[in-house]
C-alpha cells in the first residue's frame, strides 16, 4: 500500500536479518519515507505512538506492523548525559541506515524489486556472525545505553561475537543502564531471559558487569555465596531454557523467584534474628528486594505477586501432612511453586526425600487437567 501512494518503504531489522540467517522471524518491521501522518492516512487501523520515536503501529488482521520513517543524519536532541531524548528528524534511506545500531539490524530489503541494500557492511558482518555497532561505540552507547544489553543478546540469540571496538566500552558504559527508565530495562530484561537463552545470557550479564547494575542484590550474594548460588541461578534459567525449548510456557515471576531468592533469604534471615517468625520474616524480606530491585528494573504487581508465593510456599513444603498438603495443591500457584521446590532440590537446597514426596502426592491429588485453574483467569502462565 505504501508502495501504491509513491512511497518507498522496505523490510528492515530483525525479521530481514533472521530470514537471511534461516531462521523464522518474530515479527516484521517497516520502514519509509512516509511520515507518520502520511502512513496514518493511508491505513484505517493505525496508531502513532513515541515521543523520542514517533512510530506508527498498522493493524492488518491479527498482525501489528511498526513502521518508521527514514531518520535523519543530522544530530537528534540529546539530554546532558548525552542519551537522546528525541530523534523525529526524517531523511534518506542512506541516512537511516546510519541511525541504526548494529550492522546485521541495518539490512533493507526492497519487496517491490526483490533487492537488498546494505549501507554499513551488515551483510557481511552477518556471514562472519559478528555484531558490529555502527558509528562509534562510546557515543551510540551513551546515546542509548539499553544498546550495552542488546549487544549481549544479539551475540547469544545468533551465536556471534561482539566486534574489538563494539566490545571495548561495555564494561566502562554498564553505569549507564541507571538512567534508563525502570519500565524500559523490564522489556529489555525479559526479553534477554525469556527468549530460550537465559544460561548463556547470564554468564555474559555477569562477564560483562551488565548483572551488577541489573541486579545488584543477586551479585551480593553471588560474591558472599558463590558456587551455592551460582548453581541454583544457571539451573533454574537452564530449566526455564528446556521448557521453551520443548514449546511450554514460563512466567517472569519464576524468573524473579529464582534471581532473587537467595537475596530474599538473606534478608529474611537478618529479620528473623529480631525474634520474627519465619512467614512474616520472609514477607517482609520481600518487600524490602522487592522496594530495592524496583529502582532498577520495575516489578509490576502481578509478577512480584506471584513470586512471593512462590517464596511463601517454600515453607509449607517442609509439612508433608496429608490435610495441609490437599489446600496447599489447591493453591494457584501451587505448580510454580513445586517447581521452584524442584531446583532447590536438584542443587541440594531441599531434601530429596521431600521432593519425591510431594512429586507423588500432586501426581495422586492434584488437580485433575480438566479443571479450571483460577491463575488461568487472571491470565498468569505457568512457570
Amino acid at each position: 500500500m505504501l508502495h501504491r501512494a509513491g512511497y518507498q518503504a522496505c523490510l528492515v531489522g530483525g525479521g530481514v536479518r533472521d530470514l537471511l540467517l534461516g531462521r523464522q522471524p518474530k515479527d516484521f518491521d517497516v520502514t519509509t519515507n512516509a511520515t507518520p501522518e502520511q502512513v496514518q492516512g493511508l491505513f484505517r487501523r493505525c496508531r502513532l505512538i513515541g515521543r523520542r520515536f514517533r512510530l506508527a503501529h498498522v493493524f492488518m488482521r491479527r498482525e501489528q506492523i511498526e513502521v518508521a520513517t527514514f531518520r535523519s543524519g543530522e544530530a537528534a536532541e540529546q539530554s546532558a548525559q548525552g542519551m537522546i531524548v528525541r530523534d523525529n528528524r526524517y531523511g534518506t534511506i542512506a541516512q537511516d541506515a546510519q541511525r541504526r545500531d548494529f550492522t546485521l539490524n541495518a539490512l533493507y530489503f526492497n519487496s517491490a524489486d526483490g533487492t537488498l541494500a546494505d549501507y554499513v557492511g551488515g551483510l557481511d558482518d552477518l556471514h562472519q556472525r559478528i555484531i558490529r555497532l555502527i558509528g562509534d561505540p562510546h557515543q551510540r552507547y551513551t546515546e542509548d545505553p539499553v544498546r550495552l544489553l542488546r549487544a549481549i543478546r544479539f551475540a547469544v540469540k545468533l551465536d556471534c561475537q561482539l566486534a574489538p571496538e563494539t566490545e571495548a566500552p561495555v564494561r566502562e558504559l554498564a553505569p549507564r543502564l541507571c538512567a534508563v527508565p525502570a519500565a524500559r530495562l523490564t522489556d529489555e530484561v525479559l526479553k534477554l531471559f525469556m527468549t530460550g537463552q537465559a544460561a548463556s545470557t547470564f554468564q555474559q550479564l555477569q562477564h560483562y558487569g551488565l548483572l551488577a547494575v541489573l541486579f545488584g542484590q543477586t551479585t551480593e550474594r553471588l560474591a558472599a555465596e558463590g558456587d551455592a548460588t551460582q548453581q541454583l541461578i544457571e539451573q533454574g534459567l537452564h530449566n526455564s531454557d528446556q521448557r521453551i525449548a520443548q514449546g511450554l510456557p514460563i512466567t517472569p515471576a519464576f524468573l524473579f523467584a529464582v534471581l532473587l531468592w537467595t537475596s530474599v533469604q538473606h534478608v529474611a534471615r537478618r529479620i528473623q534474628t529480631n525474634g520474627t517468625a519465619p512467614y512474616p520474616a520472609l514477607h517482609q524480606a520481600a518487600d524490602e528486594v522487592f522496594a530495592q530491585q524496583s529502582q532498577m528494573i520495575a516489578l509490576p504487581r502481578r509478577f512480584s505477586a506471584m513470586t512471593r508465593d512462590i517464596w511463601a510456599m517454600q515453607l509449607s513444603f517442609k509439612a508433608t501432612k496429608n490435610r495441609r498438603a490437599a489446600r496447599l495443591v489447591r493453591h494457584p500457584r501451587f505448580r510454580a511453586a513445586y517447581d521452584f521446590m524442584l531446583l532447590r532440590a536438584q542443587v541440594g537446597e531441599v531434601d530429596i526425600t521431600v521432593a519425591d514426596w510431594w512429586t507423588r502426592y500432586q501426581a495422586e491429588h492434584g488437580p485433575t487437567p480438566s479443571r479450571p485453574r483460577r491463575h488461568h483467569k487472571t491470565g498468569v502462565r505457568q512457570a
